[in-house]
């Protein structure tokens, strides 16, 4: 389901390459990606949902090779094989919550599915903010928010870069379990993104990425 061979980051301005060691996740399965704040975690997720493009080696994600396609391309691409649920959680303070989840049909070119949104937020307990703006909501309402969005239409693979680095314990194991539970119940892949301990004792089996500190963004 994800298959990377060489792969290597060449940041702009810089001679220097970030590389990043071999990695196979099945369909299905579940990797964290380990290490501290600046080792390359956020780069390797953005390589590997096509939001950056590798300068050395290869990425296939869901049976697609992203070298071989355009900036276009990957974007639909996206829209339809991934979900992010970004350390930054990227909610327009402009939009409503529904709005926000909103968003992904219209990435995808496709007529906003309401019942879905609305199954999306009940689902994770916020169903009850839908006409909330972000900044109305706490730290753990918008970390399910953005969790809603990320897997509302059933991702093949979902990434989540630090999910509970914000969070006090109940809230960080609240998102956890959600994740494990929305991951499992539709087969998707899922990549972990952490150095938070607690984040890796939810997945004690799941094999790990170690990247060294001081690699890349």
């Amino acid at each position: 389901m994800i298959d990377t061979q060489g792969l290597g980051f060449r940041f702009a301005g810089t001679n220097g390459v970030l590389r990043f060691p071999d990695v196979r996740v099945p369909s299905g399965g579940t990797l964290l990606l380990r290490g501290p704040s600046g080792s390359g975690k956020s780069t390797w997720l953005s390589l590997v949902a096509g939001l950056r493009v590798a300068s050395e080696g290869r990425v296939s994600v869901a049976g697609t090779d992203l070298g071989t396609l355009s900036g276009p391309q990957r974007d639909r691409w996206r829209s339809v094989c991934v979900g992010v649920l970004p350390q930054r959680l990227g909610l327009s303070d402009a939009l409503t919550v529904f709005d926000n989840l909103a968003l992904v049909y219209f990435a995808a070119g496709l007529p906003v599915d309401r019942r879905a949104i609305e199954r999306g937020l009940a689902a994770l307990g916020v169903g009850a903010l839908a006409q909330r703006r972000p900044q109305q909501l706490s730290g753990g309402q918008a970390q399910r928010v953005a969790l809603a969005r990320a897997v509302l239409r059933r991702p093949a693979v979902v990434l989540a870069d630090e999910p509970t680095a914000s969070l006090d314990d109940a809230a960080c194991e609240n998102v956890l379990a959600l994740l494990r539970e929305h991951t499992q119940a539709h087969g998707a892949t899922l990549v972990v993104a952490t150095h938070d301990a607690r984040a890796v004792q939810a997945w004690p089996d799941a094999p790990r990425l170690n990247l060294p500190p001081g690699g890349g963004a």
